[in-house]
């Protein structure tokens, strides 16, 4: 047998490098990019996906000896690599997900929180691969004539791509090709088929719309008329069925309202009173999660009228608008409601003013309805907006036969709170005796974190004193108030590090050596995205606290079966016709929480939240469950299902 000359081989890959000099650095650059923007994003290194790194790399290289202006090739090629770093590396910070094509035609919303993405999201790291274009630029201009042309290298460079793309399927950890194609959870993707993969996956995936009636859609309409055959809902009448039925609806979107904040004090001032009086007096869910993709707001706002999850390619409201769709606006319609929106931002954003109609608003009041008095952050600042509306509805009120339904969007929560200490001065810092001598310390004054909690103050005063101003008019009578955050603050796991582990005494932060210390992991921090979601009306006899697991997506059932308003397309469930048990919050990337665990699609493991062993048979079917009705929200928001469903 021939011994391997080591010396020998090196001195191939050196006449190599010395032969295909602008090829030999576009090989090299572009995999040491794709291990970076791996490293800085998620943080998890797949050696199996380092084969689909360089197999793809190296098929764009062999492609290269069929073109005649090579360089030019190299440099458009690396230019495009280089975006998808920089893109997902951005992406990545602020959305724990990677970027898609479909998110496009939502590009133009970018403008309108620009100053939110500088400082939450860019980071010096982000831009680390562009050192690849500079070198590429001054290699091909020390190589102008270009490389000699081999096309019979050309078939070598695809077998070597396909053998690395063979091993990379058969190491662990195994990845289902159904992911691949679903695309349901873009950072496994990205983890285990590398970027320059997802991203043509990605691209794949965002076309399909457009062939809608040439592939998939037979398929589509059966899968899900077989769903909702197989899952027949009973409807099931409880002690809360028909108790708001024909009363009023004010349901208040409060932006990035998480809950963490209900109960929180400072200096032994509450952050949110007004919300906790609602809360003492009315029912508030406390295991409540919004359930959004990169459409926020406008993600919750569709999920809580419809029961069905956000769109896994783009947004509903920007890219699915015209569908039609059963939502809690036009079942309330059916029943002699008349439906309004208010919000005190322009009516463009996320499409609002085209998709309102389409959910079916009779009317949307938006910034240009109201007298702009008064700006923070992205328009009319809450107090304003609250103040304006309460007229408004004393009109409907008076004008309108039935009873009305509005939803009224907050705004001034909105990130990144920059000018909070312009309205709000609610006291964040704190105050601690040291040797007989009282020391006030900032605390949070000056960060993220306490620029948000004066934010949330100042909301929550905002509907305190809308809720006094319509009780003045009378409007509270015989009218129902709903309130809920509409997603998390998108807040740093470190904001929270810092918040629980200050030591006022040391003004300095406890780490995990500290007696002291608090842990937060990240299983910690996923769980604290939960939102608040209160009901509550002045006559209330009682309050109740519901901590039965429980998403955006369960709201219309819930509160539709209170109104004695039924769809029967919801995925969703009554929560409380349902025992804890079984309550289940199913996230887009099919991660999902019960009262037991909280499962990570991303990391593919189970957190337990209780006691008990969780048997591998408890995740499986929830999981299948969750992929279940994934599969079937999709189907019906892609392939605009509802009009044709058995």
């Amino acid at each position: 047998m021939k011994n391997i000359n080591i010396n020998n081989f090196f001195d191939k890959i050196r006449k190599f490098k010395d032969r295909y000099p602008v090829m030999s650095i576009y090989i090299v650059g572009n995999f040491i990019n794709a291990i970076l923007v791996r490293l800085f994003t998620t943080g998890h290194f797949q050696v199996r996906s380092i084969f689909f790194d360089m197999a793809f790399i190296l098929v764009l290289a062999g492609l290269s000896l069929l073109v005649k202006r090579k360089n030019l090739f190299y440099g458009i090629t690396t230019f495009f690599m280089v975006v998808i770093c920089v893109a997902n590396s951005l992406y990545y910070n602020y959305y724990n997900s990677f970027i898609s094509v479909s998110l496009l035609a939502t590009s133009v919303f970018v403008k309108d929180v620009g100053d939110a993405i500088v400082e939450m999201v860019v980071r010096p790291c982000d831009f680390s691969y562009l050192w690849l274009l500079i070198t590429m630029f001054w290699v091909i201009k020390k190589n102008k004539i270009g490389e000699r042309d081999n096309k019979k290298k050309y078939s070598v460079f695809l077998w070597i791509s396909l053998i690395l793309m063979v091993i990379g399927c058969a190491l662990p950890p195994y990845t289902s090709f159904s992911r691949l194609y679903k695309l349901w959870n873009r950072v496994m993707v990205f983890d285990s088929w590398g970027p320059y993969v997802y991203q043509v996956d990605d691209l794949v995936q965002s076309l399909r719309p457009t062939f809608n009636n040439i592939f998939g859609y037979d398929k589509a309409l059966k899968d899900t008329n077989e769903y909702y055959n197989e899952n027949k809902k009973i409807l099931k009448k409880n002690e809360y069925t028909g108790i708001f039925e024909g009363k009023n609806v004010i349901v208040i979107h409060a932006e990035s309202l998480q809950g963490f904040t209900i109960g929180l004090k400072f200096n032994d001032k509450e952050v949110t009173p007004n919300l906790n009086k609602l809360i003492n007096s009315g029912m508030y869910f406390d295991n409540f999660y919004a359930q959004v993709g990169v459409g926020t707001s406008s993600d919750t706002e569709f999920t809580f009228a419809t029961s069905l999850l956000p769109s896994n390619n783009g947004t509903v409201f920007v890219n699915y608008y015209n569908d039609k769709f059963v939502t809690m606006q036009n079942l309330l319609k059916n029943k002699g409601y008349y439906v309004f929106s208010m919000h005190g931002n322009v009516g463009d954003f996320w499409n609002r003013e085209t998709m309102h109609m389409n959910m079916g608003y009779d009317k949307f009041y938006s910034k240009s309805s109201f007298v702009v008095d008064e700006e923070y952050g992205l328009g009319l600042s809450d107090e304003s907006f609250f103040r304006q509306v309460v007229p408004k509805i004393k009109e409907i009120s008076e004008e309108v036969p039935g009873p009305f339904y509005g939803t009224l969007i907050t705004l001034t929560n909105h990130t990144p709170w920059k000018d909070a200490y312009k309205y709000s001065n609610f006291d964040v810092s704190k105050t601690v005796n040291i040797d007989g001598v009282e020391v006030k310390r900032d605390y949070l004054e000056n960060t993220m974190m306490g620029r948000y909690i004066k934010s949330v103050n100042y909301m929550d005063k905002a509907i305190g004193n809308f809720i006094n101003d319509m009780d003045k008019e009378g409007l509270l009578d015989d009218t129902v108030i709903v309130i809920y955050g509409d997603h998390d603050a998108r807040m740093s796991k470190g904001q929270f590090d810092y918040m629980y582990n200050y030591d006022p005494v040391t003004d300095k932060v406890l780490t995990s050596l500290d007696d002291d210390y608090t842990e937060f992991n990240d299983y910690d921090y996923e769980l604290s995205r939960r939102v608040p979601f209160i009901i509550w009306t002045k006559d209330m006899k009682t309050s109740k606290n519901i901590n039965t697991p429980m998403g955006m997506i369960d709201v219309l059932p819930t509160l539709g079966n209170m109104l004695n308003v039924y769809n029967k397309y919801a995925l969703g469930q009554d929560v409380m016709s349902i025992k804890k048990e079984d309550g289940i919050i199913v996230f887009r990337d099919s991660s999902y929480i019960t009262d037991k665990i909280y499962y990570s699609a991303k990391n593919n493991e189970a957190y337990t939240l209780s006691s008990g062993v969780i048997s591998d048979d408890y995740i499986s079917k929830r999981s299948e469950y969750a992929d279940d009705i994934i599969e079937v929200s999709n189907n019906i928001i892609t392939y605009d299902l509802i009009p044709k469903l058995n």
